[in-house]
């Protein structure tokens, strides 16, 4: 698939009821005259921005070109290019998009930071998606742990209270126990001392 060859890719004032605000031509040959009478047919109509991207040189000495209506005719555009009005900005960027390896013309925010195209804020999208989960699932972790420790502190206690009751029942049956027997040995020593008399 060649990527320059020209489609019918076209804006209709009549069916958007305005014209554009801004205009990118990609230059695929030099039939388009986009540095000349394209150029002037886009002032005349009045869009405020026309972009010339011409990525194999074959009509400009440079790549990208920003010109800014101003008085009824473009104006060249120097340094980053910068809508104000559109709250965009715009820059050449190497990398892959679509599975094509090339420069591409890529939108800006006001800081000169890449705006991520459908897929890559879809994918962005998704991490965010899955660390929301990971968060959930850790938190729930916790809170299973919390009640995990939660109830083995209460079967500990529990295990504690029932050790001192059986001590206590320990206690009183060795006390019970202390008091036979010294009731014993009292009836046993009140036998010999009836019989030593």
């Amino acid at each position: 698939e060649n990527w320059w060859d020209k489609e019918h890719r076209s804006y209709f004032v009549w069916e958007f009821g305005k014209v554009p605000d801004l205009v990118v031509e990609i230059v695929s040959n030099r039939k388009g005259d986009e540095v000349g009478e394209k150029r002037m047919r886009y002032a005349r109509m009045g869009v405020g921005y026309y972009v010339v991207s011409d990525p194999l040189r074959q009509v400009m000495g440079d790549e990208l070109r920003v010109f800014r209506l101003s008085g009824g005719s473009y104006e060249r555009q120097e340094g980053r290019p910068w809508f104000p009005e559109l709250g965009l900005g715009m820059t050449l960027w190497e990398g892959e998009f679509e599975g094509v390896r090339s420069r591409w013309l890529r939108w800006t925010d006001a800081h000169g930071e890449l705006i991520p195209t459908g897929k890559q804020r879809a994918e962005q999208e998704a991490a965010a998606r899955h660390q929301e989960a990971a968060a959930r699932q850790a938190a729930e972790s916790r809170v299973q742990q919390e009640a995990a420790a939660r109830q083995a502190a209460e079967i500990r206690v529990q295990q504690e209270a029932a050790a001192r009751r059986q001590e206590a029942a320990a206690r009183r049956q060795e006390a019970a126990a202390r008091q036979a027997a010294e009731a014993r040995v009292a009836e046993l020593e009140a036998l010999l001392g009836r019989r030593s008399t």
